[in-house]
């Protein structure tokens, strides 16, 4: 008996659109980057998000980078950023030698907790910029952000990595912040394989990205620097695939919610709760997550449930472990309001499977177990 197929948490979903604008770019010999592919993609996210000026580049750490560079980052300045997330959220503000100060979630999105915020300003009032990532798909208070946002003054840097097709309050993620970022990796909810895009509102601030993510080269016959660039542009090959993928954006969201959905009617009676949302929010859904009850932890920890499915070839994966709690950081400042709600999720929480294409009879598979943990 052969080995129990691969469950993934996250995979990426093919369709076969996608070899249409690749084989399109063969043809015409452009799969160096810029081209036809890479202003398509760009203009249909555009169009699709309403209005932002759009910047493919070659991951979403490196938006995230020149996000940081337009809000004016230099050394020595404090960041404002969200503290349960991804290390590439926060990264990009050491690469311009800033300092970030992480900003507790609060357990009703399990995002940056507006309270905690408002806490840091009165301790750090001086600070600038705020760097802001909407956790798995659901969308954070951004009213509540916002709004402290524009009272001190402050850029908003939103990275929506996770949440593109994602609504909050009838507005979609990635277009509250004066700048915002997508990531199109292999395990996001459409994927060019690897890459990234900018969002902006300002189109002087688009080509002011544009020319740093071209090596910073002046419009000369010959090559002149004035400042430091980089290698960011998206090719015309990797934009092919987004341009296809963008085609099923819907349907990954929607198969996304079916997996949330099934989880949640399955696992109602057992001491877990899945990853909440505001009622006035649409999540894209890309992470199912519980986290367990204190008192059934002593039963089944999220360690336990991770090596059982494990153990069935299931791929799961803890929740981000909160970033004051990197050694990398171990230095940085740490503001919360109610007692460090990161650090409790990260300890009861797991992501489950989530992919796209897992069957119906694969995710009863992974209940199954979930429940055999539990009995």
């Amino acid at each position: 008996m052969g080995e129990q197929k691969r469950i993934w948490l996250s995979s990426p979903t093919m369709h076969g659109e996608e070899m249409a604008y690749i084989q399109e770019a063969f043809d015409k010999n452009w799969v160096a980057p810029l081209g036809f592919n890479v202003d398509g993609f760009e203009q249909e996210m555009r169009t699709y998000l309403g209005d932002m000026h759009a910047l493919a580049l070659t991951a979403g750490t490196a938006a995230l980078h020149l996000a940081v560079k337009l809000a004016g980052v230099k050394p020595g300045d404090r960041v404002f950023c969200t503290d349960t997330t991804f290390a590439a959220t926060v990264n990009p503000i050491s690469y311009e030698g800033g300092e970030q100060v992480f900003i507790d979630c609060e357990r009703d999105t399990w995002n940056m907790d507006p309270k905690a915020l408002e806490l840091a300003f009165a301790k750090y009032p001086d600070t600038k910029v705020v760097m802001l990532a909407h956790l798995y798909g659901t969308p954070a208070k951004m009213d509540e952000i916002c709004a402290i946002c524009e009272q001190h003054g402050a850029v908003l840097i939103e990275d929506a990595a996770e949440a593109l097709a994602a609504q909050y309050r009838g507005r979609k993620a990635g277009t509250f912040g004066t700048y915002a970022v997508l990531s199109f990796n292999g395990n996001k909810i459409i994927t060019t394989s690897g890459g990234g895009m900018l969002l902006t509102k300002e189109k002087q601030a688009r080509d002011k990205a544009f020319f740093w993510s071209t090596q910073a080269r002046e419009n000369l016959p010959w090559y002149e620097h004035k400042e430091i660039g980089y290698n960011y542009r998206m090719s015309n090959i990797v934009a092919g695939i987004g341009r296809g993928q963008l085609l099923h954006l819907q349907e990954h969201r929607d198969k996304k919610e079916a997996i949330y959905r099934r989880y949640e009617a399955a696992l109602a009676d057992l001491p877990v709760k899945m990853n909440p949302y505001e009622a006035d929010t649409v999540p894209n859904f890309w992470l199912s997550c519980i986290t367990i009850d204190e008192e059934a932890m002593a039963v089944c920890d999220p360690e336990k449930l991770r090596l059982a499915l494990a153990a069935e070839n299931i791929e799961s994966r803890p929740l981000w472990k909160p970033m004051h709690l990197q050694p990398v950081f171990a230095l940085r400042d740490f503001i919360s309001a109610e007692g460090d709600v990161g650090s409790d999720l990260f300890r009861r929480g797991l992501c489950l499977p989530s992919d796209v294409k897992m069957t119906e009879a694969e995710q009863d598979m992974v209940i199954a177990l979930i429940r055999s943990c539990f009995a």
